[in-house]
């Protein structure tokens, strides 16, 4: 572990070295892991980091004060499961497009992904969520079957079949 000083806080941070071009600083769950590139000497990768200093002490605060998150109770997961498959009547009828594969997981890139296979998986984290803010990732990975990508048409498409989107969508965020 090293140290880095930012006024009166003091940021610790771990180095990892890999076969890479460039330094990469992430914070997960509250650790600051700096990704470096096997060359790269020490005393460059201090000076980079201290660089960052003043957005790394933001960050960790921002993310200190951040909720923690609720724990998915096999209740709410029920709800959840009987709310996706709801919603994938209502919307994949509508739009005239089927999913080879439902899945609901606990995923940290995103609420809802669609393969180009066809297959949907939703994050068991929206059993925290709105039964809308659940139709609105729903009816979002169903318009990829038609548009698998977020061009203008693809947001139109959401837009059609729901007008407040937008509304849902914030509660995401």
């Amino acid at each position: 572990m090293e140290i880095i000083q930012y006024g009166d806080k003091k940021i610790t941070y771990k180095i990892q070295k890999k076969k890479i071009k460039n330094l990469y600083i992430q914070i997960k769950n509250g650790e600051v892991i700096v990704k470096a590139p096997n060359k790269m000497k020490e005393k460059n990768i201090q000076e980079i980091v201290q660089k960052k200093a003043k957005w790394l002490k933001e960050t960790l605060e921002k993310e200190q004060q951040k909720p923690k998150e609720e724990p998915i109770t096999p209740q709410k997961l029920e709800n959840l499961k009987s709310t996706v498959q709801m919603a994938i009547k209502k919307y994949a009828n509508y739009l005239k497009v089927y999913p080879n594969k439902i899945r609901i997981k606990d995923i940290k890139y995103a609420w809802g992904s669609c393969s180009s296979n066809r297959n949907i998986t939703i994050n068991a984290k929206l059993a925290n969520k709105s039964k809308e803010a659940i139709e609105y990732v729903v009816l979002h990975e169903l318009c990829h079957l038609k548009e698998m990508n977020h061009s203008t048409k693809f947001w139109n498409l959401v837009e059609y079949c729901m007008s407040d989107y937008k509304i849902y969508r914030k509660e995401l965020r």
